[in-house]
């Protein structure tokens, strides 16, 4: 589903990125996990087309993300649903819609396909008929998370690709939220790349992690495997009192 090969990334004279290799299988579940600053948000803008790397490829698909004319890239981007940190939600939108904007965008679906599919999506995130015509200033930071998670559905995404997707939730909203994607995946057979810093929530939904530190994939493989491997940020991030206890809790 997606392939990174000797990617690099510079932002004038800093290296984010140095020959960085990364391949997702159909299915997975992937984590990816490093240190602030390590490049993880830099890494997931990339794989949806929203920066270029200096060097290497992305693929998605079996498909390269870039080249190939506009309406290619296009096409390809519809198969792919994105949750970004903060919901990014349309402030001028209500919720329904935020969550029609992607079905419009379409140009061939009529106002009435349009309202089924958004309701059918809100009730797929545990929202309400009453909640598609609040404002986003009228959201929970919860809601917020599910309306942009209801927007990431909205095409039927074959890959969802989700940026701190637990971040500014207390914990027992970020629990419910865990539940929701970990429900969502077993339904509709997504693959799912998470980019996190919670350990509960690498513990909860990664099948794979894949660890972002020294400008490369350090290590990729089950919790279990990474957790065995020695190496300073692997022992810090991993091997902690509040990491343990994360770990034995799911």
């Amino acid at each position: 589903m997606i392939e990174i090969g000797d990617l690099s990334t510079r932002f004038g004279d800093v290296w984010v990125h140095r020959h960085l290799n990364l391949s997702v299988r159909r299915g997975e579940v992937v984590a990816l996990v490093g240190g602030s600053g390590s490049g993880k948000t830099t890494l997931l803008r990339q794989m949806i087309g929203l920066l270029r790397p200096n060097g290497g490829e992305i693929r998605l698909f079996g498909e390269p993300l870039f080249g190939g004319g506009i309406l290619r890239e296009r096409a390809l981007r519809r198969r792919f649903g994105v949750l970004f940190q903060h919901g990014a939600l349309f402030s001028a939108f209500d919720v329904f819609d935020n969550v029609a904007f992607p079905l419009r965008e379409l140009g061939f679906l009529d106002e009435e396909t349009i309202a089924e599919l958004v309701m059918l999506k809100l009730s797929m995130v545990e929202l309400l008929p009453r909640h598609s015509r609040l404002m986003p200033a009228e959201l929970s930071g919860g809601m917020i998370k599910r309306v942009a998670l209801a927007r990431a559905l909205a095409l039927e995404p074959e890959l969802l690709l989700l940026d701190e997707p637990t971040a500014g939730l207390d914990p027992d909203r970020s629990d419910n939220f865990v539940r929701l994607i970990r429900q969502l995946d077993g339904e509709l057979g997504l693959t799912v790349m998470l980019v996190t810093h919670d350990l509960d929530t690498v513990a909860a939904l990664a099948s794979q992690v894949a660890v972002l530190a020294e400008q490369r994939i350090l290590a990729y493989g089950t919790l279990d495997e990474i957790m065995t491997q020695d190496h300073p940020f692997i022992r810090n991030f991993f091997l902690s009192e509040r990491s343990r206890r994360a770990m034995e809790t799911y």
